[in-house]
């Protein structure tokens, strides 16, 4: 199944409502399948402006599944919204499909999403997003205008960062070692298990952010890599110089690609790949969901070795690159035993298509490896 950091219970939900007519206080009552009492809120900050200072009740009529969280949900707020964008197909499902297995771009449309999420100090991130829920929205006891809403999105950054940090837990730069003094296996174990953190996290920020239009500087944002948003910042002044050296290379001198951008293209790569197995791919079919699940795992241990802007060995990144390896192994079985349900058509050949993409990408982390191992 779909791996997350974060609690999604859009499934689980019977009924709710999310109050923000207190400016600077959000609280609410969820009900839950299975259970006779609501899950309480009571959160510091506000929803975003469709929101703000009104009562927003909703409906599940599907509720299927059971989740497990405190009845007393403390903390801060996220991203709270009704009008949250993603894209959509235009159209029979099959033409969608088609045209993307001919490498096409298929007909879509943006529609609004429900989408609610907060930081638990019990249960961590929790989140709700689905556009099959009946809304209902009461009128607005105070507005909100767009400074306050800039304001509050900074603000739930800045709570998606902190809880990234905490989960990471990245361990602080060690003091520099003498030549052809090497780790021994315990720490490279240490590293290895913060690395495995740092992918869980960025799957998830790849996927919350993947329809926004600011995607690459928030993830960078929440995921504490200061330097790559600097060298973001620097180019957009026209301030970077040819000769700057990406951050993404600055442990790994001997390594030279044609392509010197800020972000490896490799991450881009298998970003937009991942992005297209979350779209495409029915999460509710588990075979479907393990390949999606795999495919933004990989994005994020591609991440995880290649951007950022704390200091990396050569065989650091040969160690993750080689669990990536292992990732796109596990994906090319995913995408087997997919197929094998998967009737012949424009579905099908959807998956292929996908399935050769992937393909192609681990060929291109192999021979990245080979690179930096040498002669």
């Amino acid at each position: 199944m779909l791996r997350s950091v974060a609690n999604r219970i859009e499934r689980a939900v019977v009924r709710g409502e999310i109050d923000n007519s207190v400016e600077g206080r959000t609280t609410g009552w969820i009900w839950l399948l299975g259970r006779a009492d609501p899950v309480t809120l009571d959160l510091a900050g506000d929803c975003w402006r469709d929101l703000a200072g009104a009562r927003l009740k909703f409906r599940n009529p599907e509720a299927t599944e059971h989740v497990e969280l405190h009845r007393t949900q403390s903390g801060v707020v996220g991203d709270m919204t009704a009008s949250r964008k993603c894209r959509v197909p235009v159209g029979p499902i099959e033409d969608y499909l088609e045209a993307r297995a001919a490498g096409e771009q298929p007909a879509e449309v943006w529609k609004n999403t429900l989408y609610i999420e907060w930081f638990s100090e019990t249960d961590g991130r929790v989140v709700i997003e689905t556009t099959d829920f009946e809304l209902e929205l009461s009128d607005h006891a105070w507005r909100m205008d767009g400074d306050a809403e800039e304001a509050q999105k900074l603000a739930n950054l800045q709570a998606m960062r902190d809880f990234l940090e905490r989960m990471i837990d990245r361990r602080p730069p060690k003091p520099d070692r003498p030549d052809g003094v090497e780790d021994d296996e315990f720490e490279w174990e240490k590293r290895l298990k913060e690395s495995d953190r740092l992918t869980d996290a960025y799957q998830e920020v790849l996927e919350k952010y993947m329809n926004d239009p600011d995607a690459e500087r928030k993830e960078a944002f929440v995921m504490g890599w200061d330097g790559l948003l600097e060298a973001m910042a620097e180019k957009d002044e026209g301030r970077k110089e040819e000769e700057d050296e990406p951050v993404w290379l600055e442990d790994l001198d001997d390594f030279e690609l044609a392509d010197e951008e800020d972000e490896h293209p490799l991450i881009q790569e298998a970003e937009d790949l991942a992005v297209r197995a979350f779209t495409m791919l029915d999460r509710e079919d588990e075979r479907a969901a393990e390949v999606a699940s795999l495919a933004g795992q990989v994005a994020a241990k591609l991440a995880g070795a290649l951007c950022g802007d704390y200091e990396r060995e050569t065989g650091f990144v040969l160690a993750l690159l080689k669990r990536c390896l292992s990732l796109q192994n596990e994906g090319l079985a995913a995408f087997a035993k997919l197929l094998e349900h998967t009737p012949e058509g424009n579905e099908r050949r959807a998956v292929e298509a996908l399935r050769d993409e992937f393909h192609q990408l681990r060929g291109k982390v192999s021979e990245m490896r080979r690179e930096l191992r040498g002669p």
